[in-house]
């Protein structure tokens, strides 16, 4: 409990220092990643045989492992950041964003797993990795998009658009604060398409395809948990006599 603790506390403090330092919080992250990928794969199953059969979620294997991917999700994301900054290309930011939604379809996977045998894993919990996989999925679509217009193939492009602005529609979240990022990346988007389509109507005349023959983004995963050794502190005691 007390690592797990311990990977909570690095988690916070690089979502403190995001606004200041990309470089610290990726690497924070990434420290993270460890100390939940060390429990799930070192620790917790040396105890299972001792642990009880009512243990909370944070003394399982499972949800430590999802811990660590999100972690490492989390991590990608400030790569992202750095990367919007040089002013990469559409297509390695698509690239870049649909990784990290991979990252948390292999969390999502774990954890419907998990909650098959904890049954005290919070909903909220489970929908915020759900919503966090949407979301990059859409900012990867529009970076695809992107890419493929400046390419020439605005009809494409409009396609996929629609397609993602279609799919997210379905996967809105409950809680208020996560809609309202939704809500701003879905009138970005809708901002985006009316613009190729007036641009397509007036200029192009593509067709545009149907679903089914529209690209899908291809993932690309940059990050990797940095190694979390335990330490320990001794000190010498001495006693009068």
């Amino acid at each position: 409990m007390t690592l797990f603790l311990y990977g909570a506390m690095l988690r916070e403090l690089a979502s403190e220092v995001l606004s200041v330092d990309l470089v610290q919080s990726a690497t924070l992250f990434r420290k993270a990643a460890g100390v939940y990928h060390y429990l799930a794969h070192e620790v917790l199953p040396r105890l299972q045989s001792v642990l009880s059969p009512e243990r909370p979620p944070e003394a399982t294997s499972s949800v430590s492992s999802v811990m660590s991917l999100i972690c490492l999700a989390e991590a990608q994301a400030v790569t992202i950041r750095k990367a919007e900054v040089k002013g990469n290309t559409g297509g390695l930011l698509s690239k870049l964003h649909y990784g990290v939604a991979q990252l948390l379809d292999e969390a999502t996977v774990i954890l419907h797993s998990a909650t098959k045998e904890c049954k005290d894993i919070s909903t909220r919990f489970v929908d915020f990795v759900s919503s966090c996989k949407t979301l990059h999925e859409l900012r990867s679509y529009k970076y695809l998009a992107d890419g493929l217009k400046v390419a020439g193939q605005i009809g494409v492009a409009v396609g996929i658009l629609r397609h993602a602005l279609n799919y997210v529609q379905k996967k809105i979240p409950g809680e208020e604060s996560w809609r309202l990022v939704f809500k701003q990346e879905t009138d970005e988007v809708s901002a985006l398409l009316r613009k190729y389509e007036h641009e397509n109507e007036v200029v192009w005349y593509e067709k545009i395809p149907p679903h089914d023959e529209l690209p899908i983004p291809e993932g690309k995963k940059i990050v990797s948990h940095i190694v979390y050794h335990p330490q320990r502190w001794e000190r010498a005691l001495v006693f009068k006599i």
